[in-house]
């Protein structure tokens, strides 16, 4: 993308080594807020996520939407001469970021230690499932193997049954963001001492901070509170959870002060102080009760969009769940830009998801269009690296240097 000195972050420089979702969405929020990524990809065939979500014209959807607005240098990197061109760019920028299995930067000569002595206050940012240290550490691991070991699988699906696997890369993405925090603090850190610094990012470590009360329930119950999954319903307030009604299901969040605005909308405000259920401990102990008489209410409903009108004028926090292509057409989501339509010269016009910062002063949702394999190979080696026409050409023939429009 062209650097626009009005963004964020125009003048920082990074050097993307990363595949998949959790590196590239560390850098994708960083590009976003105006860093000049230079993403490096491994000749031939680049990012692994160029071979999925494919529709038209060999063009992954998959690796667009994670990769716009970066430059691409497709490298040879089992060739010396590749790696060198890796090291040379270093000085250059002032973020790597990668996802390599820990051990594989320091194999290919591209360590912390090396990178220091490229540039004495580089930041590195190392994504990886379990960290790059610990038993688990060169573990080969995606997003759903850290969930796994997390916790959080286990509290995923019906009460009793076998545990279920959450339906988007939350634990990449997260993780991603994660980094892109990191860095932003690192820079900060840099600013004030000189000093750069290695951040270690794992999947595992982001889902684990995400258990708000299971671990200290756990813990701080001596045991006698064993967290587990709960289906559709919370377990431990009420009502909170997903009810069924006509034509489809809602969210209904009314439990404490909210309990009186739901009694009030079902037109039952005998109920606000009724000693079984105007008391959240009691009403939890009746919770199949508590879940009956608000299904068979919205059962009363046309649809579920009248059943959300009636709560939400009552202010009771409700939500009809939307199904992803619903998603694509609500008003709001739209408005907001949470859903974006772009579109890119090879697929076409296709919808994916906004940046989820908003800012008065800042552009959102920046134009940018995700760069075709080893695009920008001669800007780049000329641009920063000084390198000739002809010396482009040599390592273009060589093999160093790969191209390809997809």
């Amino acid at each position: 993308m062209s650097q626009d000195s009005d963004l964020a972050l125009s003048d920082l420089k990074v050097l993307d080594l990363t595949r998949a979702v959790a590196g590239p969405t560390c850098t994708r929020m960083l590009v976003e807020m105006g860093a000049d990524v230079i993403k490096v990809e491994p000749a031939p065939a680049g990012d692994l996520a160029r071979a999925i979500s494919i529709f038209r014209n060999d063009r992954s959807l998959y690796y667009m939407q994670q990769n716009r607005g970066k430059k691409s240098v497709c490298l040879n990197l089992k060739d010396p001469r590749g790696i060198a061109l890796v090291a040379e760019l270093v000085p250059h920028v002032d973020v790597v970021v990668e996802n390599f299995r820990p051990g594989v930067m320091d194999a290919l000569g591209l360590g912390y230690e090396r990178l220091q002595e490229l540039r004495p206050d580089i930041i590195l940012c190392s994504i990886s499932t379990f960290g790059q240290t610990g038993p688990l550490a060169e573990t080969p691991g995606y997003d759903f193997i850290a969930q796994a070991y997390s916790g959080i699988t286990s509290m995923v699906g019906p009460t009793g049954e076998t545990p279920a696997l959450t339906g988007a890369a939350i634990g990449d993405a997260s993780t991603g963001v994660h980094g892109a925090l990191g860095i932003l603090a690192a820079l900060r850190r840099r600013d004030r001492t000189g000093k750069g610094d290695h951040l270690d990012v794992s999947i595992l470590d982001t889902y684990y901070s995400y258990h708000d009360a299971n671990v200290h329930n756990y813990s701080g119950s001596g045991g006698e509170i064993q967290p587990t999954r709960q289906g559709s319903h919370f377990g431990i307030i009420t009502p909170a959870g997903i009810f069924k009604g006509n034509g489809g299901y809602v969210v209904v969040m009314a439990f404490l002060h909210h309990w009186p605005d739901l009694c009030r909308a079902m037109e039952r405000e005998d109920l606000i102080d009724d000693p079984v259920f105007g008391n959240d401990a009691t009403r939890v102990a009746h919770g199949a009760e508590v879940i009956e008489m608000i299904e068979a209410w919205l059962a009363g409903f046309d649809d579920i969009k009248s059943a959300v009108e009636r709560m939400t004028e009552f202010d009771v926090p409700c939500a009809p769940v939307l199904s992803v292509a619903e998603t694509t057409q609500n008003p709001h989501m739209r408005a907001r830009g949470t859903v974006r339509t772009v579109d890119d010269p090879l697929h076409g016009k296709v919808d994916i998801p906004g940046m989820p910062i908003k800012w008065k002063d800042h552009p959102n949702n920046i134009p940018m269009t995700a760069p075709t394999l080893g695009q920008h190979n001669d800007e780049v080696l000329a641009e920063r690296l000084g390198r000739s026409a002809e010396q482009i050409e040599e390592l273009r023939r060589d093999g160093v240097l790969h191209e390809k429009n997809i």
